[in-house]
């Protein structure tokens, strides 16, 4: 298989790789089982070092495309079938880590928040005092696009994204938004609170079973909810993350009618080389997507957003576009100068490198 390299491009070698591979790879050219080139024979061919094509396939492994057998080489291990099989086994509450729940992350530095904010107090002056418009400020809401579209592969427009206080308050915007009338499902475990806003908001809800990879293929796909809420990358407290088979099994289960409400809490801090592949990238007219600023700065803070999709948004403005925005200007300058700046994406770098060479040291 010829693959080649842009040198003109901006994204580095070992991502061009991995981006066609894995291309193939969903297009069937390497089926499930099939055994990829090997390193050695793969540089000579595209003209780069052994070490460029360990890191692509390395990526590959992380997000559970390949996977490498002792002497053997790298085999794929991504099937569309997935989904017609039941999953492997569930995860049991007696058997949950009990570190997920406690492991820590290095603080936002406090010299650089406060810094930040005596700028935005001189630079912006009263404007601080402003009332913000309801989905948000624009220059926040801009920065945020520009994030997304940078580091998570989202590609939006400035007006898909609504700030709120933090995810419990945009639960409840995605049920006003979606209808109290509708099913809704979540994974079983899940984050607590995610269960207690539904069910305060006085919607039927289904729990759906976690299995090592995800929600089990048979419990989901019997499932009639019309809205499905996952945490794909590490949700809590099982710890599990979404393998790519099962991340394309959500996308083909969500098909053109229903809507999955992806939470990409904590996603960010990933040691994988690369940021996880975000299911709204996937299929951006069926996935809202959710996050916060509560474990990347601070979650006193207490700023969340959303990301809607564009059939979304004239019923979004109807129903829903009326509510003020929660989150005040100040805070709000504050954040979009951190990631415009790009001390927002020096801090997750640098806890990424950090838990890597942990990991490496271990």
């Amino acid at each position: 298989m010829k693959y080649t390299i842009q040198n003109s491009a901006n994204t580095p070698s070992y991502l061009q790789i991995y981006n066609q591979i894995r291309d193939d790879i969903l297009n069937g050219i390497y089926p499930f089982g099939s055994k990829l080139p090997s390193k050695r024979v793969l540089a000579s061919e595209i003209g780069v070092s052994i070490i460029t094509i360990e890191h692509a396939y390395s990526l590959l492994f992380d997000e559970g495309y390949i996977e490498p057998r002792e002497r053997s080489g790298y085999f794929v291990v991504f099937s569309r079938d997935d989904g017609f099989v039941s999953t492997p086994s569930r995860v049991h509450k007696s058997v949950i880590p009990t570190h997920i729940a406690t492991t820590d992350t290095p603080e936002f530095p406090f010299s650089v928040l406060t810094k930040t904010m005596r700028r935005v107090m001189s630079d912006y002056d009263k404007a601080i005092l402003e009332r913000s418009p309801n989905s948000g400020c624009a220059i926040l809401r801009e920065s945020i696009r520009d994030y997304l579209n940078v580091s998570r592969g989202i590609c939006v427009d400035t007006e898909q994204i609504i700030v709120g206080s933090g995810s419990e308050y945009l639960y409840n915007l995605i049920v006003a938004l979606l209808g109290r009338d509708k099913l809704y499902a979540i994974e079983s475990p899940s984050y607590k609170k995610i269960e207690q806003v539904y069910r305060a908001s006085n919607v039927k809800l289904e729990m759906l079973p976690l299995g090592n990879d995800g929600i089990e293929s048979a419990d989901l796909w019997s499932s009639k909810a019309d809205v499905l809420h996952i945490s794909p990358y590490r949700s809590f407290p099982s710890g599990v993350t979404a393998t790519a088979s099962k991340r394309h099994e959500y996308v083909r289960w969500v098909g053109k009618e229903k809507f999955i409400v992806e939470d990409d809490f904590e996603s960010e801090f990933s040691v994988s080389k690369k940021p996880e592949e975000t299911l709204f990238s996937l299929s951006p007219e069926n996935v809202i997507y959710v996050n916060t600023f509560s474990k990347t700065i601070s979650p006193s803070l207490r700023v969340g957003y959303m990301v809607i999709p564009k059939c979304l948004l004239e019923k979004f403005d109807e129903q829903v576009g009326f509510y003020s925005c929660t989150v005040p200007t100040f805070v709000q300058y504050v954040l979009a100068e951190l990631i415009s700046n790009g001390d927002f994406s020096r801090h997750i770098n640098r806890v990424r490198r950090n838990k890597r060479k942990m990991l490496a040291s271990e």
